[in-house]
C-alpha cells in the first residue's frame, strides 16, 4: 500500500495567476472492479495563505500536510479508498480519492485524526461512477 505522502505517479506543474501549482496522479484508470466499488469522487480541500512562498504553504502548514497525509495514507486501500491525484500551489491543497462508502471513509477518517489537532479541511463527496473526474485529468496531462 502506498501511503498518501508518496507520489503514486507523474508529477505535473501548471500555473495559476503566475503561481505553480503541482499535480501527482495516477496516469492511468483502475480495473473496472476498482472503479465499480469506489462510485464516490472524495476531495479533502485545504485552503492555505499562498500570498507568500510562491503560493506554496509555509513550513508550519505543511508540517501539518504531512500529518493529514499520513492519516489519509492508512486509510487508502483498494477495496475501499483509491487514490485519484493531488494537487497543491496558489493557496490550495487538494487530495482528491475514490472512495466505496461515504459513511465508513468519514468514520474511519475521524478514527485516524481523533488525536489530531483540527484540520482547516472541507470534504466534499460527488457521485461519479464513471470516475470522470480522474478521466478528464489523465486526458488533460497526456495532450500537454
Amino acid at each position: 500500500m502506498n501511503t498518501v505522502s508518496e507520489p503514486s505517479g507523474p508529477i505535473v506543474a501548471t500555473q495559476k495567476e503566475g503561481h505553480r501549482i503541482l499535480w501527482t496522479y495516477v496516469p492511468e484508470m483502475p480495473t473496472e472492479d476498482v472503479r465499480r466499488n469506489s462510485p464516490w469522487l472524495t476531495v479533502v480541500r485545504w485552503e492555505y495563505d499562498g500570498s507568500g512562498n510562491n503560493g506554496m504553504p509555509e513550513t508550519e502548514v505543511n508540517q501539518q500536510m504531512l500529518m493529514l497525509e499520513e492519516a489519509l495514507g492508512r486509510i487508502e486501500r483498494q477495496e475501499f479508498f483509491v487514490e485519484a491525484y493531488r494537487r497543491i500551489g496558489a493557496g490550495l491543497r487538494e487530495y482528491v480519492f475514490y472512495a466505496a462508502d461515504r459513511d465508513r471513509f468519514l468514520a474511519e477518517f475521524n478514527e485516524h485524526v481523533a488525536a489530531h489537532p483540527r484540520y482547516p479541511i472541507e470534504i466534499k463527496f460527488y457521485e461519479d461512477k464513471a470516475w470522470s473526474d480522474l478521466q478528464g485529468l489523465i486526458n488533460d496531462f497526456s495532450a500537454a
